[in-house]
């Protein structure tokens, strides 16, 4: 089938309305809400006066800045950010505080765009609320030094060129550093449709987790499956094929506890494959740690693989968001067009541009970070290793309490465990079709597609 995405109106009719739920008409009346209190945040803004008087005279007002006179270079730029207290990557209507929003914030302060909606901007892949980058990559034209006919690929106009990440870095937040830049050759070339691969890791700690099973069951995610059973359906947005392939899906050791108790050594999974589907990585994390924990066999990951005989998704909690990073990105050496044809000969990847004084700082930086958490985190080990020792000595020895991991399954934990197959079930993706359908969101025709072929948009990440 074919499946149009409709375009939400700017305001919801009556009918509309009364077919919402308690819960959605919750949901929209927050988002009305705190859509509210940031205009109401502008509007004070901007009513302020536009000059500040210093010792009786008035500050001098900043010239707006030039760009016709200015020449202009295609890039790609590669930055880190912790995510943790952002609302996401992508920039969004009713927040400011989301990566993409400070990015082209401190863009336009130093002066090198204009405005997004003309600098040809593409990103690898949006991450969510809580998830952090150690190698996010966007495509973007930028403000240049050198003329695109005094060879802005040569070793002396490189060797010039402003200085990108350090002019960044002095305007982002902390948490966000711009580690280096790529000139490219093909204005056309994208940081979203020329990625060939994303790899994202997922921290925990060992515990009293089976390790060795949990690694038999990242053997039958590697391949194409449909992963409907293991993400969140994203039906409203158009995708309705969730068929999607996973090179890779280990499970290694990442720090060892310096106090030797293995329950304390940190793990983490990696997946890598082209293109991911919302909250996968997540969902798959949730059931691999039912399955470390010994409430689920290995197999059941096969199980929700078959969606012949388990086309409803079981209802279970995802993992958290905090240990969720995209690890690395790969690119293919040419850009392509739609037709999948290289519109240019030879590579169009160059070398990534580092700056000793910028990455230097860069890691300054972090380590102020680290420091501040690492304190926190030994303070913490200690704490436990007493209360440790205090139970052994008031209760005799005991079986070492490992279940660190637990926490990072998100809700309500029951009692007695219900076996994921034994649970109540979610919608099919067929009634959700025909759900958004009715609300008129999408529009569905009977014409057929390739079921392999990955829906508009699918190769943008969204864990």
């Amino acid at each position: 089938m074919e499946v149009k995405v409709n375009k939400k109106s700017k305001s919801s009719t009556d009918e509309e309305l009364l077919q919402l739920s308690k819960q959605e008409l919750i949901d929209k009346i927050k988002q009305l809400e705190a859509h509210n209190s940031q205009l109401k945040c502008i509007v004070q803004k901007n009513l302020k006066p536009d000059t500040k008087k210093e010792n009786g005279k008035p500050s001098n007002k900043r010239r707006a800045f030039d760009f016709s006179k200015c020449h202009k270079r295609h890039i790609l730029l590669r930055f880190f950010y912790l995510g943790w207290d952002y609302q996401g990557f992508a920039a969004q209507e009713d927040s400011i505080e989301t990566i993409e929003h400070h990015l082209f914030t401190a863009l336009q302060k130093v002066c090198l765009i204009e405005s997004r909606e003309t600098s040809n901007y593409n990103r690898c892949g949006r991450t969510d609320k809580g998830v952090s980058a150690f190698h996010q990559v966007i495509s973007i034209d930028v403000r240049s030094k050198i003329a695109p006919e005094d060879d802005q690929l040569s070793e002396d106009s490189l060797a010039t060129e402003l200085d990108y990440c350090g002019m960044l870095n002095r305007v982002l937040p902390e948490e966000i550093r711009c580690l280096a830049w790529m000139p490219m050759v093909n204005p056309g070339y994208s940081a979203r449709f020329d990625c060939r691969s994303r790899t994202y890791r997922y921290f925990f700690p060992r515990g009293n987790l089976r390790i060795d099973a949990m690694q038999e069951a990242c053997r039958h995610l590697v391949g194409a499956h449909d992963f409907r059973n293991l993400c969140k359906m994203d039906v409203g947005n158009g995708v309705v094929n969730f068929v999607r392939s996973i090179d890779e899906c280990t499970i290694h050791a990442s720090q060892t506890d310096s106090s030797g108790m293995g329950s304390y050594d940190m793990m983490y999974l990696q997946l890598r494959g082209k293109a991911f589907l919302w909250h996968q990585v997540r969902c798959i994390m949730a059931v691999l740690l039912l399955v470390g924990d010994g409430k689920e066999d290995p197999t059941i990951v096969k199980e929700l693989l078959d969606v012949d005989r388990n086309p409803c998704k079981p209802q279970y909690s995802m993992a958290s968001d905090v240990p969720l990073n995209l690890y690395d990105c790969q690119f293919n050496e040419k850009s392509s067009d739609t037709s999948g044809e290289s519109v240019s000969e030879g590579s169009d990847l160059r070398d990534w541009i580092f700056k000793e004084e910028d990455l230097r700082r860069t890691i300054s930086d972090l380590q102020t970070l680290w420091t501040r958490a690492s304190v926190k985190t030994t303070m913490m080990r200690e704490m436990l290793q007493t209360l440790q020792d205090t139970f052994t000595q008031h209760f005799g020895a005991h079986d070492q309490i490992s279940n660190q991991a637990s926490s990072l399954t998100l809700g309500v934990r029951s009692r007695e465990y219900c076996p994921l197959l034994q649970r109540q079930r979610c919608e099919s993706l067929e009634n959700r079709i025909e759900h958004f359908a009715k609300k008129r969101r999408i529009e569905v025709s009977n014409k057929s597609i390739d079921s392999n072929v990955c829906p508009p948009g699918a190769l943008e990440s969204s864990t």
